[in-house]
This record gives C-alpha cells, structure tokens and sequence, in this order.
C-alpha cells in the first residue's frame, strides 16, 4: 500500500527550532507489566528485536500481547506465542492506521502513529508512541481543555505547539521527547473530535516567540481566579512576557472558587512545626488566622505560598483564611486551579466566547509576546483540509440517529478521502464493514 503523509505535513518552523516526528511515552504514571494491542483502522507490520519482521499485515481482528519478563518481553499474536525480545515495533503500513492500546489495570486509549515497546525496570514495559508532530499536537488539545469554539482549541495548539518546540529535547537522555502526563503536556489519546482537529489545522505554522524572535515559554493553568502570577512568584525565574495580569475573564467558570476546612491545631502547628513560627504569640496568630488576598501576594508570614499549597493540597495559592473558633476551624476560601502563570484556560474559554480575536487573547496573558506565523506553512493545504472537516461536521449534524464506527470515524474517513485524491481511486463508504468492540478482556 502506498505509504502517503499524515494530514497535518505542516511543520511548524521557527527561528528556534523545527519538529517532525516525535517520540512519546504513553502511560507514563502508571506501572504496565502487560499490554494487549489490537486495531480499529489499518495494518502494521510487527518488528522484533530491530529489524526482525515477526509478522506482516497485523490488523483487525488480531490482537498482540505483551507480558514483561525479566529484562525482556514475551510477545504472542493471538494464540500463537513467539517467545522473548528484547524490543518491539509496531510499524504502520499507511496513514490511517489506528493502534487501541489495553494495558493490564490501567483504561484503554488509542492513538495514530507507531508504537515501541521496550523491557523497563522491575519488570514493566516502557510505551513509545512515535507520532507526526502535529498529531501529537492535535491529541494534546483533546487532553488539555474544554469547550465548542473552534478558537479555543487554535489557542491551545499555539501555546502546545510553543512548548513543544522549545522543549523538544527535554526527554532526550531517555530516549523520547515527551511523557503523556502533566510533567510535559497530557496526551492521553489521539484527537478523535474533528472540531478539536480544526482548530490545530487552523493554527498551523503559528507559535509565540519573544521580540529577538526566540520561542518563549508558554505556562497555562486551569483558571486564574481573577489575577495571573509572575513567573518569578512561582518558580523564581523572571521572564518579561510572563507578568501578572488582571483577569477578570476568569471569574464565574467551573474553578474560578473553592474551599477547603482545615482543623486551627493542624493549621497554626504546620507553620509552628515546618516553619519555625512563634503561633502563640497573638500578632502571629492573628496573622495566619486573618490571611486575606484581594490581589495576589507570595508569601503568608514569610512562608511562601506554593509551600502551603503543595503541603495542604490547594488548587491555588490564591486564597484568603477565616478562622471559626466556634467550630475550631480555619476555612480557607480560594480562587483559581492551578500555578496561576501564563494563560488560564477557562479565562480563554470566556475571551472565545465574548468574541475576542484569539491573538489578542494570547497578547493579554503573554504580555509583549509576538504571534509567529510560520512563511512555510501551505495556507492552501490549511484551507482545502479545513473545509473537508467543516463538511463532514455538517454532514454528521444529520446523522444523529446513526451509529459511527470506529472504523469509520470522522479521521479515517477524511483520510481515505486524501488516499482517494491522490491515487484518483473511489472509496465506497458502505463496503466497510462494521463497528467491533477492541475491548480486551483480562
């Protein structure tokens, strides 16, 4: 089959860096001693230990097993065992090929690309999903933010994208790029909602880059809780586009306030015993017992608040404390989830819904940042792939008493139709078969 390029060939070049393909650890929190593979959309051709071909073709309806054993992987397909290696590939034969991943005791996901396999310490498996990068990107948004408009997920993918690029290496010494969880970005499955996938194709060749044209960092957190932080509040380093704003965007959204009772004994001891501070000395008291916030502050009687945060479990260190000594307790009332630097996603979320142009709403949170746009990036591919899109969500607005199939999702039927585009043959949608549950049963 001829192999042709994934959909999103928009590589994002920048004065600072360029990305093609990456290399992903999937299930990066969670301990995986075995894992079963099956296929919702294509065939891979199996790899062992290099460049060893296993098996050919592997695809619905075949399922491979992967046990970790020792400092190797017992590998069967199927009910045929083939013994130990000591590293698998699975290698995609086309563009539209979907792996569905069950690893043992932790939630299935599926994604686009192909996947690695190697023996990890204590007898567990280290999962490699190599990716092209802007459906890595695409699969980011899905797992990072909410909502309908198409320019939430655009804003999304320019920051991901940013943080991407400008980290490109950050797992180099283990042999990846990235881990799927909050440490790098969360990818916890490929992009399976076409309006998510719009908004990345619509903000392809766009990163920030500061006034020399460099890539900058580019933070977020769920919600500001009215105010943004400094990047020196938070991590000590002083950066000129990461300044505390005013963000009353934020306000009214699902983690704009919260609370948290904690017992006066367990308060005032943290701070006397962790903190060396004098709590029986009245003005002291007071102050920890009083603690108010109308704009963000660093520290609570020299005590900086990201300590308190980590050691309570606060969403935010935006937060004031009221003490009821008719309960002997202290209720701290708190505003925002998250570290509160960079772009709060809810506060996004209400700028898109407002109207607000999505370049001004990254200005407004990356203060004095420049929106790059990439002169490589073919704005004719972007049109043409955005307008099959916006067809088939139309299209899918009238099939609302249909059942989709895996198979035959939005993706794999754009796909088939650049597939058909290209070699001029014609894909007939009803010659497919139908939905199969992927589920593996351990």
């Amino acid at each position: 089959m001829k192999r042709i390029t994934a959909i999103l060939l928009l590589l994002c070049l920048t004065t600072a860096a360029r990305a093609d393909k990456v290399k992903v650890r999937l299930y990066s929190n969670n301990t995986v001693n075995a894992l079963s593979i099956s296929f919702d959309l294509g065939a891979y051709n199996l790899y062992v230990d290099g460049d060893r071909l296993l098996e050919d073709m592997v695809g619905e309806g075949r399922s491979v097993v992967v046990r970790a054993k020792g400092d190797r992987m017992n590998v069967s397909v199927n009910e045929t065992d083939y013994g130990t290696f000591s590293r698998i590939r699975l290698e995609a034969t086309d563009t539209a090929c979907i792996l569905c991943l069950n690893p043992e005791g932790s939630k299935q996901r599926t994604y686009e690309g192909d996947l690695e396999v190697r023996p990890h310490k204590n007898e567990h498996l280290l999962l490699l999903n190599e990716v092209e990068f802007e459906t890595y990107i695409a699969g980011v948004v899905q797992s990072e933010i909410y909502g309908k408009q198409t320019d939430i997920f655009r804003i999304q993918a320019i920051i991901s994208r940013t943080w991407a690029l400008r980290n490109i290496s950050k797992h180099h010494g283990d042999g990846y790029n990235f881990c799927d969880h909050v440490h790098c970005q969360a990818y916890l499955n490929r992009c399976i909602r076409p309006d998510i996938m719009m908004g990345a194709i619509q903000s392809s060749g766009e990163t920030l880059v500061d006034e020399g044209g460099r890539l900058i960092e580019t933070p977020f957190h769920s919600n500001s809780g009215g105010q943004t932080a400094n990047s020196e509040d938070v991590w000590r380093t002083a950066l000129p586009y990461l300044r505390s704003v005013v963000d009353t965007f934020s306000y009214r959204m699902r983690q704009s306030d919260w609370t948290k009772t904690v017992s006066i004994d367990k308060w005032l001891g943290y701070f006397a015993r962790k903190h060396k501070l004098d709590t029986h000395d009245p003005a002291v008291r007071d102050s920890l017992l009083n603690f108010t916030q109308e704009r963000r502050k660093v520290r609570l009687m020299g005590v900086p608040l990201t300590r308190v945060r980590v050691d309570f479990q606060l969403k935010s260190t935006f937060f004031s404390v009221e003490a009821d000594s008719a309960s002997g307790n202290v209720v701290i009332h708190g505003h925002g989830y998250g570290h509160g630097v960079g772009l709060s996603q809810e506060g996004a979320i209400r700028m898109v819904g407002l109207g607000i142009a999505y370049d001004s709403i990254l200005y407004h949170y990356y203060t004095g940042a420049v929106l790059h746009h990439d002169p490589t990036a073919n704005q004719n591919y972007v049109a043409h792939y955005v307008a099959q899109i916006a067809r088939i969500i139309e299209e899918d607005k009238h099939k609302t008493t249909q059942t989709h199939s895996k198979k035959d999702d939005w993706l794999g039927r754009l796909f088939r139709l650049r597939d058909r585009e290209e070699r001029e043959e014609v894909y007939v949608e009803s010659e497919q078969d139908n939905e199969k549950d992927w589920q593996y049963e351990w």
